[in-house]
């Protein structure tokens, strides 16, 4: 098989990438090793932050790449110890209006953008009806415009040659191999190693080996691939995880929704105008996989119990590792009346929720009714889920104890001061599972996203993009991975293909 250029992973990054080079001329084939394109990017949130857009430009807000890039750092500044990629910051910042412009020609609907401070514009743009609208219409537009992709396409090796990476070996679904050769440049953009235990066992850590993974085929393939022709990892050991709400075994009528622009354009309006109530039913309908409870919820007096009813760590921790080796690997969070009250409005919430900002124990009774256990009383609670009360009991007051010296247990951080009674009616939340979401470690690459090999020098004819090329770039904030993800990937293809065919190669 002969290309001009070869792209690794049929994700968002992957798909942008296919496209960036194909729209500058180049013959293109795309390797994606399962039976659909998708990638993390068709499991996460959607959204997509940026700077002078026409969506920030139809509500008014002024706003500038320049300011984008201050407020980046606002977001990383917590990791002081960890330095920023600041060149790649930069790219991002400069190129990610553009990303949306193209997204949006090719039929992806934005709805925003929100804000999400320490952003001090509303930049946070998110996608309708869910995320794999962007899937959907970039595939078409790949294939529109001659992209050949190849799936059941696993890349198992760079085959190089005296001029650098000459193309790739594959594997096939029948156990076969082949190899496509590229005459100009490969691009990698296959994800991130986030379902690979041993990696994550490597890089992170024994228990965060243990995590379920949101996108169960991120296995680090490129990763591996690279390092075996001596690219290295940057930030190999920083994952996005911890504390997840289950996914229902059901997906909602809205996640159901399909993508096309003649009928989110309409839901657009709609939405824009809604009552608040609306858009809230919306939002928390589709974002089935992503909601996260708030730290905050410890910190007032929740507990968080396993299966049987035991509570076995400290909640206060950022995040609880002990979680992955209880039964079954969940848990409940559990708080009686005070909490819920408290949690039933502003400053309180339950988590963070693109496109509503805040959700509130109210909304979870109304969209996610079966995250929500009630109960009169502390056995009636325990009785409802399966567990004994009297273990129940046992771990509410070992709670209570705690909070009431206003302190972590083990010598942790200090808690909220608890009060000095429980109240019923009791709640439990959940199940919860420690997920993870995406690991941050990409292969280091420079201002050209060439990856970079002994010494700091470009591996000759390999780019990266997406977490596989992030390059020590902190993405911090909700919009900022999948905005890296379209906006390198484009930006990769095209520098692929600005490159002078190889001496000898055909086409």
């Amino acid at each position: 098989m002969q290309a001009d250029v070869v792209v690794i992973g049929g994700g968002g990054s992957g798909l942008a990438a296919a496209i960036g080079a194909a729209s500058s001329g180049a013959q293109v084939i795309l390797l994606e090793k399962n039976p659909q394109l998708g990638g993390t990017t068709a499991h996460s949130v959607g959204s997509i932050s940026a700077s002078r857009t026409s969506y920030q430009r139809r509500m008014g807000v002024l706003d500038s790449p320049d300011e984008h890039y201050e407020d980046m750092e606002l977001f990383s500044k917590k990791f002081a110890s960890r330095p920023d990629n600041d060149v790649l910051r930069r790219i991002l910042a400069d190129n990610v209006p553009e990303t949306v412009r193209l997204l949006s020609a090719m039929g992806v609907e934005f709805f925003g953008p929100m804000e999400e401070p320490p952003h001090r514009k509303p930049r946070m743009h998110n996608v309708l009806p869910n995320s794999r609208a962007y899937i959907y219409h970039l595939e078409r537009y790949a294939r529109k415009i001659g992209v050949g992709i190849e799936t059941n396409a696993r890349a198992r090796r760079f085959v190089m040659d005296p001029q650098g990476v000459a193309g790739v070996e594959f594997e096939r679904a029948d156990g076969g191999s082949d190899v496509v050769h590229a005459a100009r440049g490969v691009v990698l953009a296959s994800g991130d190693y986030a379902a690979n235990p041993d990696m994550r066992r490597e890089f992170i850590s024994a228990a965060v080996a243990e995590f379920e993974p949101v996108n169960p085929t991120s296995t680090g393939d490129g990763q591996r691939m690279a390092l075996e022709i001596g690219a290295k990892i940057i930030n190999a050991d920083m994952y996005a995880g911890g504390l997840r709400f289950v996914r229902p075994a059901k997906p909602s009528w809205i996640s159901r929704l399909p993508p096309m622009r003649w009928l989110m354009r309409p839901a657009n309006v709609v939405l824009r105008w809604a009552p608040k109530s609306v858009v809230r039913r919306f939002i928390m309908g589709f974002l089935t996989t992503v909601l996260v409870p708030d730290p905050g919820l410890f910190a007032e007096g929740a507990i968080l119990v396993n299966k049987l009813g035991e509570r076995f760590a400290d909640e206060s921790k950022g995040i609880v590792l002990e979680l992955a080796y209880q039964p079954d690997g969940i848990g409940y969070i559990v708080f009686d009346a005070q909490v819920a009250d408290k949690f039933s409005r502003w400053p309180c919430f339950i988590s963070t929720a693109p496109g509503v900002a805040y959700a509130y124990l109210p909304d979870y009774e109304k969209y996610r009714p079966e995250m929500v256990h009630r109960g009169q009383t502390l056995e009636e609670l325990a009785i409802g889920l399966g567990m004994q009360p009297a273990t129940l009991k046992k771990a509410m007051e070992s709670g209570n104890a705690a909070g009431q010296e206003g302190v972590g247990d083990a010598g942790s951080a200090a808690r909220g001061k608890r009060a000095d009674s429980m109240h019923g009616p009791y709640y439990a939340m959940g199940p919860v599972r420690n997920f993870i979401n995406f690991t941050d470690g990409g292969l280091a690459i420079n201002e050209r996203l060439e990856v970079l090999g002994a010494g700091g020098v470009p591996i000759a004819r390999l780019f990266a993009a997406g977490s596989a090329g992030q390059g020590g770039l902190l993405l911090m904030g909700h919009g900022h991975h999948l905005g890296w993800a379209f906006t390198s990937g484009r930006l990769a293809g095209q520098r692929a293909a600005g490159l002078a065919p190889r001496t000898g190669a055909g086409r």
